[in-house]
């Protein structure tokens, strides 16, 4: 028998077999969300949950969803029917299930499009208690006889309004009227508007109605977020965000858009000014867009320009930027979206591109959330040179803590004694002023070692020249944009070696100069050689003796 003054999950009404694996899998408490929903939806109840990411609303369905299927004795074909909008969404609901349900013998089969039809075929014929789904590879089950619906007791739509912005409002009716009409019906949707409202009213009997926020952060985790918004001309848009980049300087950004036009038009605008962005939405094949998620969390590209759908359900990790290419529709999308950065006590930056139009919707979002948006200008070309110096100093600072002088003091020494230590200061900082400026992050070659997938950056240290060491000359410099980092990112990701068995690198105004163990020198020279740097093809090989001279 539960204990009723329990506030634990054993007092949500669940058998003693789920409130078990719960424990196991270290769950205590539950939240609101799960508090609120799950024992209606355990008492067969329709339900419409407001409720977003970090809420735990994935269990507040599942759990239910399992003890319903386990009640039954003789399981025959499919009975619970999950649909999400995103291939990565359903693959994190289906592994959830799973977890909450293999105490109770429930088989799970996740289905997307981007995979193989016949593979998922296969294993829905091996049999399923619970497909979780995209709409679209759902519907294609249906038509063709490889997913049957007759025997559907409950139906959840998890990220509802993702669905709809999709623009699979029409697979979803066809989806739902093929289910039994007697089902148990769950809506979850991170926002509500009055499309979600109406389907929910033609889908859903008598539905209990629960709405809640994300959970609040834990002590030291409060989000640390600098709200930021620029007002500009519609045609003045791209050419503001890309200077509004180049001020903030991100380490890793979404730039959401609201269309795969726009956000493929944004990334060409973006690419233009050299800033090496990635653009990823639905028009893209699974496959493309795993290679350009990959590419971002290996820290391949700062930028990944989106739409919402496509960055819904992705688990991205710690972002420095978030920017709104336009206000979103709703102040709850809003929220949504800058929730991505600041987390765990961390700062993050939000920033708004918008209209005139715009600003009273901003102003509304400010009140409702109790927190200012700061109104800004764009950058001027003063404020973005004033900020390159403010990096300089902040690069310098950096190389004055780490040490390590022993090659400058070689070529200082003598010019200190000739002209003074200001004036040689002066020169360089000048020098190092005046270089192309590219962006400090991975700079992928496309050549010979294109499609191998990118390593994480790693700690370089480089070796000392020694008998075990080839210089290899690279035919690109400074004036190529090439620079130190290009050329150990490269290196490392195209070639396969570890940065750390690299030794002293040289970047000239034409060329470059890079030592590598003798025994993976012609292994670099075949990959790289002929590769193309922005564009040009370039030219590696063992140095003649021609390089920089130093």
């Amino acid at each position: 028998m539960q204990d009723k003054t329990s506030t634990g999950f054993d007092s949500l009404d669940l058998i003693d077999k789920l409130v078990a694996t719960l424990a196991e899998l270290g769950y205590t408490e539950p939240t609101p969300i799960q508090r609120e929903a799950i024992p209606p939806l355990v008492a067969g109840r329709d339900l419409v949950g407001l409720a977003g990411t970090g809420t735990g609303k994935t269990a507040a369905f599942a759990l239910p969803l399992v003890q319903r299927i386990a009640a039954v004795e003789e399981r025959d074909g499919v009975a619970g029917l999950v649909l999400v909008p995103t291939r990565e969404l359903a693959i994190q609901v289906a592994s959830a299930i799973t977890k909450y349900g293999k105490s109770l013998g429930i088989r799970v089969v996740p289905v997307y499009g981007g995979s193989s039809f016949s593979e998922q075929a296969r294993a829905l014929r091996r049999g399923s208690d619970v497909v979780v789904a995209t709409p679209g590879r759902a519907l294609d089950h249906i038509r063709r006889n490889t997913l049957k619906l007759d025997g559907i007791s409950a139906v959840v739509l998890d990220e509802a309004d993702e669905m709809l912005d999709m623009g699979f409002a029409d697979d979803l009716e066809a989806i739902l009227s093929e289910t039994p009409k007697e089902r148990q019906t769950m809506f979850f949707s991170a926002t509500m508007p009055p499309r979600i409202t109406a389907i929910a009213a033609k889908h859903l009997t008598n539905p209990v109605r629960t709405a809640v926020k994300a959970a609040p952060a834990k002590a030291g985790e409060t989000p640390q977020v600098r709200q930021t918004a620029y007002i500009v001309r519609r045609d003045q848009k791209a050419a503001a965000l890309v200077r509004v980049l180049e001020y903030e300087n991100p380490t890793s950004a979404i730039v959401f858009c609201r269309t795969r036009n726009e956000a493929d038009a944004l990334a060409e605008a973006l690419a233009a000014a050299d800033r090496r962005p990635e653009s990823i939405h639905g028009g893209l094949s699974q496959e493309h867009r795993d290679r350009v998620m990959q590419k971002f969390r290996d820290g391949g590209t700062t930028i990944l320009v989106a739409t919402d759908v496509a960055a819904r359900g992705l688990d991205i990790g710690h972002l420095s930027h978030v920017v709104n290419y336009g206000m979103p529709e709703s102040a709850d999308t809003y929220t949504h979206r800058i929730g991505r950065v600041g987390r765990a006590g961390r700062e993050g930056v939000a920033i708004t591109i918008g209209e005139s139009r715009e600003r009273h919707q901003l102003r509304c979002v400010e009140r409702a959330s109790g927190r200012p948006i700061e109104f800004r200008d764009v950058p001027s070309v003063a404020d973005l040179r004033e900020k390159h110096i403010e990096r300089t100093r902040a690069t310098l600072r950096e190389a004055i803590a780490a040490g390590g002088f022993a090659d400058a003091e070689r070529v200082v020494a003598p010019l200190v004694a000739e002209f003074g230590v200001e004036v040689v200061a002066l020169a360089a900082i000048k020098r190092f002023a005046e270089r192309p400026q590219a962006p400090e992050d991975k700079q992928e070659i496309h050549g010979g070692g294109a499609g191998k997938s990118a390593r994480p950056p790693r700690e370089f240290t480089p070796r000392q020249r020694n008998n075990s060491m080839a210089r290899l000359y690279v035919g690109a410099g400074r004036l190529s944009g090439m620079n130190r980092r290009d050329l150990i990112d490269v290196i490392g990701n195209q070639a396969g070696i570890d940065p750390r068995d690299l030794g002293d690198i040289r970047v000239a105004e034409r060329f470059s100069l890079v030592d590598v163990p003798h025994e993976a020198a012609e292994h670099v020279i075949e990959y790289l050689n002929g590769a193309r740097f922005r564009g040009r093809p370039v030219t590696v090989r063992r140095d003649r003796g021609d390089g920089m001279g130093i």
